[in-house]
């Protein structure tokens, strides 16, 4: 088990260093379509049809496996100090239950909505430009099948800490 936590690590810190990637060349080219709009009065094409179908998708979907691991998603510990170490133990395994569930079926429905825009080939135009959007459809299943991943292996070996990578 340990060794799947291991493994499960390392492809979060993969998709750590991805979303990284995505920020860094989301500010690389809105900077340079800003330049070029400013001082040679051409903008880089189709740059916010790239940004809103592309780029902030990326930053959207990537990171949840990753923030549900580390503990950065919402988290409700009101009760928490008036309960036994049993029931924190067993309102932690429904959560991650719940989480599950949630994260696996909006995996399926927006992996449906990929199929089809996949077999459509979902596009949009850009300055008398067809710009395919479908490839970006396969972040949001990837990012909500990890997430579920995450939360699965949370329920077989949840951590004897709440303390993020512990």
């Amino acid at each position: 088990m340990h060794r799947l936590i291991l493994l499960q690590d390392r492809l979060l810190a993969g998709l750590a260093i991805l979303g990284g990637i995505a920020t860094i060349t989301l500010m690389l080219h809105v900077g340079a379509d800003i330049l070029m709009r400013n001082f040679f009065n051409a903008p880089i094409p189709a740059t916010y049809e790239i940004v809103t179908h592309y780029y902030m998708i990326a930053l959207a979907f990537i990171p949840l496996a990753w923030l549900e691991r580390s503990g950065g998603m919402v988290q409700v510990e009101v009760l928490e100090g008036v309960m036994s170490p049993a029931m924190v133990r067993f309102s932690d395994l429904m959560v991650s239950l719940l989480s599950t569930i949630i994260y696996a079926a909006l995996a399926w429905v927006t992996f449906e909505t990929a199929i089809r825009g996949f077999h459509t080939g979902t596009f949009v135009m850009a300055q008398s430009t067809r710009l395919p959007t479908w490839p970006a459809f396969w972040l949001p299943p990837i990012g909500f099948g990890l997430a579920a991943l995450v939360t699965t292996l949370r329920m077989i070996a949840p951590s004897p800490t709440k303390e993020p990578f512990a």
